[in-house]
Formats: structure tokens, C-alpha cells, sequence
């Protein structure tokens, strides 16, 4: 069996490829229709200009749909694996943990539909409720590691989301900072519509900064779901129907029938996994 098709390992996997497709795609198409400089555009400016933004739409629901499949399979993992412990606080941080990664995936719709030269302030609000609640989505699984090593899993993987965890942290902090000075150096400036950028002009390197701080805490994003292949290896998840009763009709003469318990259950994904 390949290993991307043991358990349910193939969800991160298609997360983690389709969500650098869309950075990829959308990036090139904006650069080849020169809509954006080739060097350090903002990610939301490679998907502001029609067509890129039909794409960069998209593309990013769709990520954001299976960030919250894996987000929920990650829940469920953690949820049967510390089912035995009776600590109130392990079980709350991976609730909190599920909520904040559904958050961040909704952001992400928000971003995708909202585009910054049209609606520069539900942009922001969905680029906050993305970076924001994603990057706590790191801590508080990094925190669960360290808090479930190395009964069910080695120090390998903590130290790999810990080191994930503080480049996401440092990227944000270098994004808000440089995002400020840029801001600072170009009063009255409408920077949500200025996609070109020329060197030498007030504010254009603290945009690269700012730029390149936001590609570097997206790139994070994607890498912390790398560590959660291996372990997605080690899960399935099954569904299992519950009849009411034995018919589907809505008049008065069936009412009464006896409900039959079926044992019919199919795995949640078809195939194998």
C-alpha cells in the first residue's frame, strides 16, 4: 500500500499540494498578466485582479474546506488517543485547538471572497481571523505534543512543531512591524489598491519585508501540516447510519411501525482508507 493511502494521511497530503497549487497558479497567472511586480507581492495581490481572483477563490475555499477535515480528523485523533486520561484541561485544549483551526479556515473564505481593493476592512478582519487563530492553532497543538510525548509519540515531532511554531510566531511579529513602518512612510497613500511597486520609492522596502513576512507565515502554515502525515497514517474514520425507523413515509397508518436497527457502516472516505 502507497503511504500516502495508509489511514487517512492522503487528507494533509491534499491540503498541503492543493494549497501550494493555488499559490503557485494564481501567483504566475498575476505576474504573466502583469497585474503584480514579479518580486514579493502581497499573496492577496496575486488574487485581486480578474481572472487570478476567480481562481484565487476559488482555490482557497477549497483549502479552507479541507483545513477543516483536517482539523477535525486531528480533533478526533487526539480526543480517542487521551480518552483514558481523566485531566479536564487536556480534553479543553484539544476543543480549543479544533475550534481555533475552524476559525482560521473560515478566515480564509473570508480572505478569498473579500478582495482588499474592494472591501479592505472584512480583508483584514479575514487576514486577522486566518493568521490569528492559526497561529494559536500551532501553539496549542505544539503545547498538546509536548503535553502527550512520549507516551504516543517521540520528541522528534514535538521539537519539529516547536521550531514550526516560532517561525510562525516570528513572521508575524516582522509582518505587523514592517506593515506599521510602511504605513508610516507613505501617508495618504492608498496602499490597498497599489499592486506596483518601484525600488526607491517611500515605503518599498518595508513593503518587502512586510511581503515577504506574510509568504514566510503562510509557508508555516502549510509545513505544520506535514507533521501531521505520519500521524494521519494511524486513523481511520467510519460512518454509521441510525434509522429512526424502518420507512421514509409521513402518514399517520406507518407512525406506528417498529423502528429496525441496522448495523450498516461504510468508512467516511471511499477506498480503502
Amino acid at each position: 500500500m502507497w503511504w500516502f493511502r495508509r489511514g487517512l494521511s492522503v487528507l494533509p497530503v491534499v491540503l498541503i499540494s492543493w494549497s501550494c497549487g493555488t499559490l503557485v497558479l494564481t501567483y504566475t497567472m498575476s505576474v504573466l498578466l502583469d497585474h503584480t511586480d514579479l518580486l514579493l507581492p502581497y499573496i492577496s495581490d496575486t488574487g485581486t485582479e480578474v481572472p487570478e481572483r476567480c481562481v484565487f477563490g476559488f482555490m482557497l475555499c477549497i483549502s479552507a474546506f479541507l483545513g477543516v477535515c483536517t482539523v477535525y480528523v486531528r480533533y478526533k485523533q487526539v480526543q480517542a488517543l487521551i480518552s483514558a486520561f481523566t485531566e479536564f484541561s487536556l480534553q479543553t485544549l484539544n476543543y480549543v485547538g479544533f475550534l481555533l483551526g475552524v476559525f482560521s479556515s473560515v478566515g480564509i473564505c473570508v480572505v478569498a471572497n473579500f478582495q482588499k481593493t474592494d472591501m479592505m476592512s472584512m480583508h483584514l478582519f479575514g487576514a486577522g481571523m486566518t493568521f490569528g487563530p492559526g497561529a494559536l492553532y500551532i501553539l496549542v497543538q505544539t503545547g498538546l505534543s509536548y503535553r502527550m510525548q512520549p507516551r504516543f509519540h517521540g520528541t522528534d515531532i514535538l521539537w519539529a512543531r516547536t521550531a514550526i511554531g516560532v517561525w510562525c510566531l516570528i513572521s508575524i511579529i516582522i509582518l505587523f512591524v514592517s506593515s506599521l513602518m510602511m504605513y508610516d512612510e507613505m501617508p495618504g497613500v492608498e496602499v490597498a489598491t497599489k499592486l506596483h511597486w518601484s525600488p526607491g520609492e517611500k515605503g518599498y522596502l518595508a513593503h518587502q519585508v512586510s511581503a515577504g513576512a506574510e509568504w514566510s507565515l503562510g509557508l508555516s502554515f502549510i509545513c505544520f501540516f506535514f507533521t501531521y502525515i505520519r500521524d494521519f497514517q494511524k486513523i481511520s474514520l467510519r460512518v454509521q447510519p441510525i434509522l429512526q425507523c424502518n420507512h421514509l413515509y409521513s402518514y399517520p397508518l406507518y407512525e406506528d411501525r417498529e423502528p429496525i436497527h441496522h448495523g450498516e457502516h461504510s468508512p467516511l472516505l471511499a477506498g480503502n482508507i
